[in-house]
């Protein structure tokens, strides 16, 4: 590939990202991400990937967006990781599978399904999409000491959306229904579309990553006529993300990373 003096996607050189970012799906909640930064610099925004640098506790951080799904997510980090990046936290939006998680929970990662594609070009699929100890922790602790509804647990993560709310339409309808049927039984928390990517990705690169969710709605409670009132505030899930950060920043502080 020719070789550019800004990344091909982001369109960012060494000295526009900080160490420290948040990963969102949508580029429109990079605005309200970087609102809690002091004095936030909107970098750019180049196709999906909208990007804000500020600073938390004195140390360079940045949000930057990237789209829906496992593809872009990597390519997203990939880049970042070019530029000096090297601590990671998705924070974004989920769809609850147990019946304990309600529209507004805020569910942490440990480790995610990896029934997708772009993981595979990373590492076989007897490797584990898993997050990183330390941030998934730095999560939790967050999410409980802001009084959240916090749930710790396996995501799964698809490439279609709509063959999770619609699978009877897909040819394979018996494969996504048995699946999900055993994502159930398993007790896999939630379902969002790039945690297994980031997890894999930031193994095959040597650098940190972990995930936090607002849970917009639940269907396996919708379809047993349960309490479903859907909710699409992110703000919860944003304000454990950006308090989880401080922690490991403080943590590296310490130990000198």
């Amino acid at each position: 590939m020719q070789v550019t003096e800004k990344q091909y996607h982001i369109h960012c050189v060494e000295g526009d990202v900080g160490r420290y970012v948040f990963l969102p799906g949508d580029p429109g909640r990079c605005e309200s991400i970087a609102a809690r930064f002091d004095n936030p610099v909107h970098i750019g925004m180049n196709r999906e990937y909208n990007i804000y640098t500020g600073y938390l506790l004195g140390e360079k951080v940045s949000v930057c967006s990237t789209g829906i799904g496992g593809p872009s997510a990597a390519i997203a980090m990939e880049e970042l990781c070019k530029v000096g990046a090297d601590t990671f936290i998705r924070v974004g939006t989920c769809g609850g599978i147990a019946l304990d998680v309600l529209p507004g929970d805020v569910i942490v990662a440990n480790g995610a399904i990896r029934f997708e594609h772009t993981s595979m070009e990373y590492a076989p699929l007897e490797f584990p999409a898993v997050a990183d100890f330390e941030i998934t922790a730095a999560l939790k602790a967050a999410g409980e000491d802001l009084g959240y509804r916090t749930h710790v647990g396996v995501v799964q993560c698809k490439d279609s959306f709509y063959g999770q709310h619609s699978p009877e339409k897909s040819p394979v309808y018996y494969e996504l229904q048995q699946k999900w049927e055993a994502w159930k039984r398993l007790g896999v928390k939630a379902s969002e579309m790039e945690s297994a990517a980031l997890f894999v990705i930031a193994a095959a690169l040597g650098v940190r990553c972990g995930s936090c969710f607002h849970a917009v709605w639940n269907q396996e409670r919708e379809k047993l006529g349960m309490e479903m009132p859907m909710t699409e505030d992110t703000s919860g899930a944003i304000t454990v993300g950006i308090e989880a950060m401080k922690r490991i920043i403080e943590a590296d502080r310490k130990e000198k990373r």
